[in-house]
């Protein structure tokens, strides 16, 4: 340790005077601000990064730092105060913090860790701010929101109608005796049986409709 006094010259004497008996540098230290901070915001989030001048070695690895963000228009005195758990010099801000369309301005400063027994220092000044905007979320647009859309919807329509076929095609057999051009029969509760399309007519309806499906797909 050391010992830190004082002296001071009255009358033609020196007189001197104790300050500290026991003084322990390392028990006393301020570091200088945060250097060179940056950022970079996505949509997602935003990255802060920064750098440390004249900060021993042995030091660098136990610091922590507190990030400070607001709004850019508004006063520091209502921004938020995050405490960092690393000791890398870099930060995250998670979008759902921010605002879509505002600027906001960040900055930093650091000390050594309160769970450190062997330093001790208190809050270095503020570095200084960086200002950032958080990248608006691409819109999907309506166009390809619809063709999705019949997409999904175009799989059970051709099902529904291959299977529609299958059972006409599996009533007509049963005529195909008594009937030379295949016809089929739609019978419907309370109702007489009916002539319906031949086979090669609803077929050809089916490829008219995947055509004009396709086309709207496109």
């Amino acid at each position: 340790g050391y010992r830190v006094s004082l002296q001071a010259h009255f009358f033609g004497r020196i007189h001197t005077y104790i300050t500290f008996p026991e003084y322990s540098p390392r028990k006393h230290i301020k570091l200088d601000p945060p250097l060179d901070i940056q950022s970079n915001a996505t949509a997602s989030k935003c990255q802060i990064w920064w750098s440390l001048w004249n900060v021993p070695w042995y030091l660098a690895d136990i610091l922590q730092y507190e990030l400070q963000y607001k709004e850019d228009s508004m006063p520091w005195e209502v921004a938020r105060n995050k405490t960092l758990p690393s000791s890398l010099p870099q930060a995250e801000i998670e979008a759902t913090e921010l605002h879509s369309g505002i600027a906001y301005a960040a900055r930093v400063r650091c000390k050594v860790s309160e769970n450190e027994n062997s330093y001790h220092s208190q809050w270095s000044e503020w570095s200084k701010t960086t200002v950032f905007q958080r990248a608006d979320v691409p819109k999907v647009s309506e166009k390809i929101l619809n063709n999705k859309t019949m997409q999904y919807l175009f799989i059970p329509l051709s099902f529904g109608t291959l299977l529609y076929l299958f059972w006409n095609c599996k009533l007509s057999s049963r005529t195909q005796k008594n009937s030379p051009f295949l016809l089929c029969c739609f019978l419907t509760l309370g109702q007489k049986a009916s002539p319906a399309l031949t086979f090669p007519h609803q077929l050809l309806s089916f490829s008219h409709s995947t055509v004009c499906t396709m086309g709207i797909l496109r």
